[in-house]
């Protein structure tokens, strides 16, 4: 494969998640190495390391790969793998099964486009089962793989899957789940991870990496809502480019094009797109989640943290945020706490003015009357920030609908944000007139 067609390969983010011992680690290390993805010296590492605890070749040791990590022999931090085949690219996010580690699920799922779930088919549907795909539906994650692992240990019977998958459709009737799959496999001994099992005849669905290659993600990206949050203004300091100025930055949404009018937030005023350019090249169109630089043809006041979006569909402008928080920081939030808010590539100070309940991710009960939220909570709060935020719902555009809360002492990020649609009761969060 040349190099323009390896880096034209669509990607697939993909996050996993799953109890502790389910065998997360150990599926990753079958795809990785049946998949025929691996160099020679990983997999002499492994073999050494696996030989020197008196193992027979474990592959759960790719992707556990802190010290600690391995001396307790769980996933403890968000392991990010690559690798690639003919048909795709992907990235993955190995993320821990316990509970005081639901910050780095949140973190490792932030940006995937699937959620690998697994389940011990001995134990069974557990609360953590519960919470992760909780979680990975509150991320707004398109797709879901339930992975019912170790079948080799029930004899892989068919009645032990189909009493777990049922459970599992059952608890997602409460959910919002586009598009889920079950795959019953074994990941020590490789049974429909990158082959089909020859135990399972009762099984006619595709292995887990055949779904990978061919899971539909093209429509995941919003193509409609047209945003452009400036990063940064170009202005080369050289004779030949003087009168040159391009805004570069990532599309988050929609498609773009020479000649489309867009208007500039905050500001309100409306121009013309004059070229856009990828790679130092003009091209015809933009969309997600492509890097350019575009220039205008009028002469506007535009930095960064402004937004270029369409005339007549722009997204909601307000101080006040409704927002879902995943807490990170062993410091709790509390009411009337003042933090950086960064949103898109736009900063602002902020203030938690109220915090509404806190959610029981294991039951997905609100418990209200709640002071705080400690660390790996979730809850509901309203933010005041001390300037406008031009935003979407995080239910229908995750780009724009996301915020992180900064600590103003010292600069650790110490909350992630689901910003919710507003009330159409406030008339401060209506969309602005067009």
């Amino acid at each position: 494969m040349d190099e323009k067609s390896y880096l034209n390969m669509e990607m697939l983010r993909f996050t996993t998640a799953g109890s502790v011992d389910d065998g997360k680690s150990t599926l990753i290390g079958r795809l990785l190495y049946d998949s025929k993805t691996l160099f020679e010296d990983q997999i002499q590492n492994i073999e050494r390391l696996s030989q020197q605890r008196g193992e027979e070749l474990n592959l759960a040791l790719l992707t556990d790969g802190l010290r600690a990590e391995r001396e307790q022999g769980i996933t403890i931090d968000v392991a990010y793998r690559y690798f690639a085949t003919p048909a795709r690219k992907f990235i993955i996010a190995d993320t821990p099964g316990h509970i005081q580690y639901t910050r780095n699920m949140v973190t490792g799922a932030s940006t995937a486009n699937l959620a690998l779930i697994l389940i011990d088919a001995r134990n069974g549907v557990t609360e953590q089962t519960h919470r992760h795909i909780f979680i990975a539906t509150l991320l707004q994650i398109p797709h879901f793989v339930i992975c019912i692992n170790k079948m080799d240990l029930v004899g892989y019977k068919q009645e032990i899957y189909d009493t777990i998958k049922n459970e599992i459709e059952d608890f997602i009737i409460k959910l919002t789940i586009p598009d889920i799959t079950f795959i019953p496999i074994s990941a020590l001994l490789g049974d429909n991870v990158v082959h089909p099992s020859t135990h399972m005849d009762w099984y006619h669905g595709p292995t887990l990496l055949y779904h990978l290659e061919n899971v539909h993600i093209g429509s995941d990206e919003n193509l409609v809502d047209c945003r452009f949050p400036v990063q940064y203004v170009i202005r080369p300091r050289n004779d030949k480019y003087h009168d040159y100025r391009g805004y570069a930055g990532k599309i988050a949404s929609g498609i773009f094009k020479p000649g489309d009018s867009v208007m500039v937030l905050p500001s309100g005023f409306t121009t013309t797109i004059k070229s856009i350019e990828e790679s130092q090249e003009e091209i015809i169109e933009a969309f997600p989640p492509m890097s350019v630089v575009m220039q205008l043809t009028e002469d506007l006041d535009i930095s960064r943290g402004d937004m270029l979006v369409r005339p007549h569909n722009i997204p909601f402008i307000s101080h006040n945020l409704e927002c879902m928080v995943c807490w990170m920081n062993t410091k709790p939030l509390t009411p009337g706490t003042r933090y950086i808010i960064r949103h898109t590539t736009r900063e602002t100070k902020g203030i938690v003015k109220e915090l509404h309940y806190k959610i029981d991710i294991n039951t997905l009960h609100r418990i209200r009357k709640v002071t705080q939220l400690e660390l790996n909570e979730i809850g509901r709060v309203t933010i005041r920030t001390a300037q406008p935020l031009f935003y979407d719902s995080y239910q229908h555009h995750r780009a724009t609908g996301s915020i992180i809360l900064i600590d103003e002492k010292t600069n650790e990020t110490v909350g992630a944000g689901m910003i919710r649609e507003p009330s159409a009761k406030v008339p401060e969060q209506k969309k602005v007139k067009e």
